[in-house]
């Protein structure tokens, strides 16, 4: 499975991606004059963000749709993947991520192009799915496509290690893990609820099914989920976990 984007419902559906960003930001500390590369940029809105703090801010993203809009933001950006990243060495004082990593198939790969384009001494601080993020959400999607033959379709989605883990595959590469933390964070969804977050976080999973199919599936896995995750007023929040971290070579 290969995950698709849709800049438009990205943008409609995922705005607590950016929004949420605050916590990981902080731990960047990003200071004026610095070079930094966001890896896995979206649509720009927090590469953006990250401009106004007087650094000089390059985004990267695999999907050139999202690259176009980050673009049309004004954001500098290019379309590269993660594991073959478009720099020179020792081009970045920082490579920053926000909610990227986990859509990242080869890790050992793109932590060892992190370490070439960064700086001696730059740090590589990024936030992405940690160790039991969207378990129900996970769950219950794939009760529904075993129950339609289906089953093998959520397999190696996304990937969400745990904080030792993480620190011990970024360790093998050479960087020096100086915080590692993982971070419950229920988050609230857009008004489209549960049915927006699995047409924009699980598009490439629906791309890949018999279309008459797709709704079936978005419609049963949103009743299996309602009990736990939407609230008495209609509100869903999805069971999010993050690993957050800062390291440095």
């Amino acid at each position: 499975m290969t995950q698709t984007w849709d800049a438009k419902n990205y943008g409609e559906n995922a705005g607590f991606v950016h929004g949420l960003a605050g916590g990981v930001l902080e731990w960047l500390d990003a200071k004026a004059a610095e070079h930094i590369l966001d890896l896995g940029c979206g649509d720009g809105q927090l590469t953006k963000r990250l401009g106004t703090t007087g650094a000089s801010v390059v985004g990267v993203d695999a999907s050139p749709e999202m690259v176009a809009a980050a673009r049309e933001r004004g954001v500098a950006a290019d379309v590269g993947d993660a594991e073959a990243l478009p720099y020179a060495r020792n081009t970045f004082d920082a490579v920053f991520s926000n909610a990227a990593l986990h859509w990242v198939r080869d890790q050992d790969a793109m932590m060892a192009e992190v370490r070439r384009v960064l700086k001696p001494g730059g740090r590589f601080v990024a936030e992405m799915g940690g160790h039991g993020n969207i378990a129900a959400i996970r769950v219950a999607l794939m009760a529904v496509l075993v129950r339609h033959g289906l089953g093998d379709r959520e397999d190696g989605v996304n990937y969400y290690p745990t904080p030792e883990g993480y620190e011990r595959r970024l360790e093998q590469h050479g960087f020096q893990v100086q915080r590692i933390a993982l971070i419950p964070r229920p988050t609230p969804l857009a008004e489209s609820g549960m049915a927006g977050w699995l047409r924009t976080f699980r598009r490439g999973v629906l791309d890949g099914l018999p279309e008459a199919l797709r709704d079936t599936v978005v419609e049963e896995t949103a009743a299996l989920l309602e009990p736990a995750l939407r609230d008495e007023d209609g509100n869903w929040t999805a069971d999010y976990v993050r690993l957050r971290f800062v390291a440095t070579v």
